[in-house]
C-alpha cells in the first residue's frame, strides 16, 4: 500500500506541467513536455536524415559539386548524372513519385511524414529543444514568459533567439549553396560580395525559418499546411494511426488515495500527459484531429504512465479503425488504394531509371522550316531548310560529322563537306541550319522520310539519329 501511495504522490509533480492542455488556436504558446521513449528515439533518427541537407552542397563528384542546380547554366548535377532542360520530364516523374509516396504512406500510416520528416516539424523540434535546454521545462518556460524582465531573463532570451537565428542563417546559406558554388558563396557572404539574389534568398530563409519554427510552430500545421486539410481523403478505416483504446480506457478517472475512484474502472487515469507532450496540443482521446501529426509522442507518454501504475502498455497505440472494432486488418496487397499508389510509384521509378540510363551525350533537335515548306530552285531542284540545335552534354569539346540518308529519292545535303567535321563546345548548345536538295523526278511521294545522323569523331561510339521528312510538291 505504501508503495502505491508513493507512486501516486509522484504523479503530482509529473502532471504539473501538463495542466495547460487545451488546443491552442493561436493566442498562446504551446510548451510540450519532452519525454524519452521509442518513438522519440525514432524521431531523432529520422530527423538525423536532414543532416544530409547541410552536407549535400559540399560533397564533390568528378571535379564538381555533387549536387548543384545550375539554373543560369541550365543544368542540374546530381552526382554522376547531368540533367539538362531537355531531360526535365524526369523531374516531373520525380515529383509524381514523391507525391505518390506521400499519398501511399498516408494511406497506410497517416501523417507520419508530418510527424517525422517534415521540414516544419523537424526545425520546430530543434528550436524547442534549444528552448528547453536554455529556459527549462514547460513549467519553467511559462513562468519565465510571465516574469518581469530581469538580467537573467534577458540573458536566456537573447541566447535562445541568437541560436535560433544561427540555425536560420545556416539553413538559408545551405539552401542557397545548392544553386551555386558552395565555397564561393561562403566567401561572398563573409566578404559581403555575394550577388543581390543570394542576399534575398538568405533573408527569406532566415525570416521564414525563424518565424515559422520559432513562433508559429503548430499553427503552420493547423492553418497554413494544405496537407492537414486533405489528409481525410487519403486515410480510410484500414489506416493505422495513434489511437486511444476507449474500450480499455473508459470510463477514465484520476488516481486518488490508494487506488482508482470507485466510478472509474478504465485504465486511463486522466493524467493528460498525452496532451502535455503533443507538439500540436491535441487530445488524442477525443478521436482523430487535423492537428495530429502521428508522431507517437503521446504513445511514449502513455506507456510511461502505464508502467508507473502497473498496467499494460498500449492504451494509446498505432491502431486502425477496423482493429479498434475487432476486425482483422487486410494485407497491404489487398487494399485498392495501396495497389493504385504502388503501381503509379513503380511506373514513375521505371521512367526515371530508363531516362537516366538513356540520356544521350549529344541531344539533337531538328525543326523543318514551314515558311515555305519547300523551295523550287532555278535549276529545277527542290530544297528544304532545317534548323538544327545540337547540345553537347559532355564536359569536353566533341568533333562530330552530320550525314543524311533518305528512304527513297536522290536527297543530298548542300555544302556536305562543311558538315563532315563540326566542333560542339562542351556544355553548349550549337544552332545551325542545313539545306537538303533533291530532283523532282527522284521523289516518289510528297513526303519522303529522311534520317539525319550525328556521328562522333572524337568519340566514335557516339551516334545520334534523328528522323525527319523531306517535303516536295504534290504528286
Amino acid at each position: 500500500m505504501s508503495e502505491n501511495r508513493k507512486s501516486t504522490d509522484s504523479f503530482e509533480d509529473l502532471y504539473a506541467d501538463t495542466l495547460h492542455y487545451h488546443i491552442n488556436t493561436g493566442d498562446e504558446v504551446i510548451h510540450a513536455k519532452r519525454m524519452p521513449g521509442r518513438f522519440r528515439n525514432l524521431k531523432w533518427m529520422t530527423m538525423a536524415t536532414w543532416l544530409f541537407f547541410f552536407i549535400g552542397p559540399y560533397l564533390q563528384w568528378s571535379g564538381h559539386q555533387a549536387i548543384l542546380f545550375d539554373i543560369p547554366g541550365r543544368k542540374f548535377y546530381i552526382f554522376g548524372a547531368t540533367i539538362w532542360p531537355q531531360d526535365i520530364w524526369m523531374l516531373s516523374l520525380l515529383l509524381i513519385m514523391l507525391a505518390i509516396t506521400l499519398f501511399g504512406v498516408t494511406a497506410v500510416a497517416g501523417r507520419v511524414f508530418c510527424g517525422y520528416f517534415c521540414f516544419q516539424t523537424v526545425w520546430t523540434d530543434i528550436f524547442t529543444w534549444l528552448e528547453d535546454k536554455i529556459e527549462g521545462n514547460p513549467i519553467q518556460r511559462r513562468k519565465l514568459d510571465k516574469a518581469p524582465w530581469t538580467a537573467e531573463k534577458i540573458r536566456k532570451k537573447t541566447l535562445k533567439h541568437s541560436l535560433w537565428l544561427l540555425v536560420s542563417i545556416l539553413t538559408g546559406i545551405t539552401f542557397a549553396a545548392y544553386f551555386t558554388d558552395a565555397i564561393e558563396l561562403w566567401h561572398g557572404y563573409l566578404g559581403f560580395t555575394a550577388p543581390f539574389i543570394a542576399w534575398v534568398v538568405l533573408a527569406m530563409f532566415i525570416a521564414g525559418t525563424y518565424i515559422l519554427a520559432g513562433f508559429m510552430r503548430e499553427q503552420v500545421c493547423f492553418w497554413l499546411c494544405p496537407y492537414a486539410r486533405i489528409q481525410s481523403v487519403m486515410v480510410d478505416k484500414d489506416t493505422i494511426l495513434p489511437t486511444y483504446d476507449y474500450h480499455r480506457g473508459e470510463p477514465r478517472g484520476k488516481m486518488k488515495g490508494r487506488g482508482m475512484e470507485e466510478a472509474a474502472k478504465g485504465d486511463c487515469i486522466d493524467c493528460k500527459m498525452c496532451v502535455g507532450v503533443c507538439p500540436t496540443g491535441v487530445d488524442i482521446r477525443e478521436g482523430m484531429s487535423e492537428g495530429c501529426i502521428t508522431c507517437g509522442m503521446c504513445i511514449d507518454a502513455c506507456d510511461s504512465i502505464m508502467d508507473k501504475v502497473g498496467k499494460p502498455r498500449g492504451l494509446i497505440r498505432y491502431l486502425s479503425h477496423k482493429e479498434m472494432e475487432g476486425v482483422t486488418l487486410p494485407p497491404l496487397f489487398r487494399r485498392p488504394r495501396v495497389i493504385t499508389y504502388s503501381t503509379i510509384f513503380m511506373l514513375a521509378v521505371t521512367g526515371i531509371i530508363y531516362g537516366l540510363a538513356t540520356i544521350p551525350p549529344i541531344e539533337l533537335s531538328i525543326v523543318h522550316s514551314r515558311q515555305p515548306l519547300f523551295m523550287r530552285m532555278s535549276d529545277g531542284s527542290i530544297q528544304n531548310k532545317y534548323t538544327i540545335k545540337a547540345v553537347n552534354k559532355l564536359d569536353t569539346d566533341q568533333r562530330v560529322s552530320l550525314t543524311v540518308k533518305s528512304s527513297s529519292g536522290d536527297i543530298h545535303m548542300k555544302d556536305a563537306e562543311y558538315f563532315k567535321d563540326i566542333t560542339l563546345k562542351a556544355g553548349k548548345l550549337v544552332p545551325f541550319s542545313i539545306f537538303l536538295q533533291a530532283s523532282p523526278a527522284s521523289l516518289e511521294h510528297e513526303n519522303t522520310d529522311v534520317q539525319l545522323t550525328i556521328q562522333g569523331i572524337t568519340q566514335p561510339e557516339i551516334t545520334v539519329i534523328y528522323d525527319s521528312v523531306f517535303v516536295g510538291p504534290k504528286r
